[in-house]
């Protein structure tokens, strides 16, 4: 009789055990580049009362372990994709008003053709206390942004090879994740890897806020948006790696910049109650109320323009979604994959 079984077996329990030991910080096994996220059970949903009726109700979802970039993808990573291949960013192409127009309420009348160059759009501070529903007053469409001039034709990305690459929509970083051999993680693999294998944590790090003690993550300190106070250092992106990894080994998860999830946004999702399928990528389709006529990807993690009194994104559970086509200087990715 062979005893392989028997060793499997014990193995397989002995696991099982140290994964639901909530005592102990989870091993982290890492290779080139990315970390192992173990098999598990997500919580997933708000955790406080800044929760949005998007992020509820809390509830069960069952994923297998996955592989997730330890940091955000660089400038240096994704220049090493440009050279590779020729890609050309959304935010480089001539603009198409004929497909602009399919999301766009109807009968809205053509763009100037000041409008309709290759850019994207570009976060201005203000001089003054300004109305935090209209985010025209802090952003503006910048001809010539892009991933390489992140705040348009004037800036450049020397000296920020480790920064996080910005200015790119999500069909730039699924490109990427495709000629990487990865793809973007999924909003439920997202939200279970930033939680760092705590359960019901308010933030990457625990409940702790993020204005107590030492700088958690990149931030905006003061009255947004017109003042900050820098007390994280950074005005606009930091350096991956500039605060600490959370219990996974996972840098900026929290703030920094925005990161495109694969799924499709759909603002009432978690209340259909069909969001707890094993591995579950999340709506056929998407919907956000606020914007019937365009299609929206999700976005997780916050960025650095995120605050207490405006948007709180830094959130393990904060949803966040744009037009798959759309570019800011607060937006970038990271990838994942099953293998690696």
């Amino acid at each position: 009789m062979s005893f392989k079984p028997f060793i499997y077996l014990l193995t397989f329990v002995l696991f099982q055990i140290s994964c639901t030991n909530s005592d102990e910080a989870p091993t982290i096994i890492q290779k080139n580049g990315m970390v192992f996220i173990p098999n598990g059970t997500l919580n997933m949903g708000g955790d406080n009362d800044q929760a949005s009726p998007n992020e509820l109700p809390k509830h069960e979802i069952k994923l297998s372990g996955f592989w997730m970039d330890k940091t955000e993808v660089t400038n240096s990573q994704f220049l090493e994709f440009v050279t590779a291949t020729g890609y050309r960013t959304v935010a480089e192409r001539p603009i198409d008003w004929e497909e602009i127009r399919k999301e766009l309420p109807p009968n809205t009348p053509k763009y100037a053709d000041s409008l309709l160059q290759p850019g994207a759009l570009v976060f201005h501070q203000t001089s003054q206390a300004v109305d935090l529903n209209d985010v025209s007053q802090w952003w503006s469409w910048t001809r010539k942004a892009n991933w390489k001039h992140p705040e348009g034709s004037e800036s450049n990305i020397e000296n920020r090879a480790k920064f996080p690459v910005v200015q790119v929509a999500w069909e730039d970083a699924e490109a990427y994740c495709n000629w990487a051999k990865k793809r973007l993680p999924t909003e439920a693999e997202w939200e279970y890897a930033a939680r760092g294998g705590k359960e019901n944590m308010i933030y990457p790090w625990g409940n702790e806020s993020v204005n107590v003690g030492e700088a958690k993550a990149n931030f905006w300190q003061g009255l947004f948006p017109m003042q900050n106070t820098l007390k994280d250092g950074h005005l606009l992106a930091a350096p991956v790696k500039s605060y600490a990894p959370n219990g996974y080994g996972l840098y900026d998860m929290s703030g920094n910049v925005w990161e495109w999830c694969n799924d499709w946004y759909d603002y009432s999702y978690y209340q259909k109650g069909n969001a707890t399928i094993l591995n579950t990528k999340g709506p056929l389709s998407s919907f956000n109320p606020y914007a019937p006529q365009t299609p929206e990807r999700v976005m997780r993690g916050g960025s650095f323009l995120c605050s207490e009194d405006y948007c709180s994104g830094y959130r393990n559970a904060r949803r966040m979604s744009s037009s798959p086509d759309t570019g800011l200087n607060h937006t970038g990715f990271r990838c994942a994959c099953e293998d690696w």
